[in-house]
């Protein structure tokens, strides 16, 4: 598993797996976000499952499906609020990492939304969909 770190408590990353979990944990991670929707690709573990390990682990968990033409999807307040408490440490993953450092982005404003802009662009993110999204 490779977590890119966006700042102290916010972590992306690409598909997980479900022996990976009691890891996310162990790296002090309390949240953790599934931002693919189930079946995007054969063979990915479907959200119960990872739901069932995060609960076993101690994670909270969410799953907050977002595909490319649904960006930013319907939960991006509910993002926005678990990656603005820092009390809570949260590691957001779908297929690559991408869709998650993007709403990431976009859940960011003004002089904040920029420096997001160059740390995801700095980690090698392609920022193609947070483009589409103007600042709040």
């Amino acid at each position: 598993m490779n977590v890119m770190q966006l700042t102290e408590t916010i972590g992306v990353a690409g598909q997980i797996g479900l022996e990976q979990v009691p890891e996310i944990a162990a790296a002090g991670y309390k949240v953790l976000v599934n931002n693919r929707p189930d079946g995007e690709d054969p063979g990915q573990p479907g959200s119960a499952d990872i739901q069932a390990a995060a609960l076993a682990a101690g994670l909270e968990y969410h799953h907050l499906p977002v595909t490319a033409m649904n960006f930013p999807g319907p939960d991006v307040a509910r993002m926005t609020g678990l990656f603005d408490d820092d009390s809570r440490p949260v590691l957001a993953f779908c297929r690559t990492g991408t869709r998650c450092a993007n709403l990431w982005v976009v859940t960011r404003a003004g002089a904040e939304r920029v420096q997001a802009e160059e740390r995801a662009r700095a980690l090698g993110y392609d920022l193609g969909m947070a483009a589409r999204v103007p600042s709040p």
